[in-house]
């Protein structure tokens, strides 16, 4: 009897302590990028891509929410050569998903360069994350017609 207390009892408190760090709270801000606005896709930054085999050209793709924010990407690409990915806004809901999407960020950027495409795997433990991050790659990679 005693052992079935005790495994009620922990199960609880473990329960209450998932839901403590989990709850929502003020969203915070990665990289000082101001939070995108809800439901609005970010300008393209710069020039329309060029049709000119060595130029280079960026886009920005869509804002992808997840689980535990939203995030956006901007590719740098010449050719049909991905050059650069940088995470252009991201918002989390709480500071562990900051410290997570700060430690999978550049294990995706570096899959997706080797790779040269956003057909990767996703950084396990970081699922949403990773398949927000693959997500906004894929329709700035669109946008540039890659």
């Amino acid at each position: 009897m005693r052992r079935t207390i005790a495994t009620v009892a922990s199960t609880a408190v473990g329960l209450g302590a998932v839901l403590v760090l989990h709850h929502p709270r003020a969203p915070v801000v990665l990289g000082g990028a101001a939070p995108p606005r809800p439901h609005a896709r970010p300008a393209a930054s710069g020039p329309p891509p060029s049709t000119t085999p060595g130029a280079v050209s960026q886009a920005s793709g869509s804002t992808v929410p997840y689980g535990y924010g939203q995030l956006a990407v901007k590719v740098t690409v010449r050719g049909h050569r991905i050059l650069d990915v940088a995470v252009s806004s991201i918002q989390t809901a709480e500071s562990y998903s900051q410290m997570l999407a700060q430690q999978v960020i550049p294990m995706l950027k570096r899959e997706v360069l080797q790779a040269q495409s956003a057909h990767v795997n996703v950084i396990s433990g970081a699922t949403y994350t990773s398949e927000a991050y693959l997500s906004s790659l894929q329709s700035a990679l669109d946008s540039v017609h890659l």
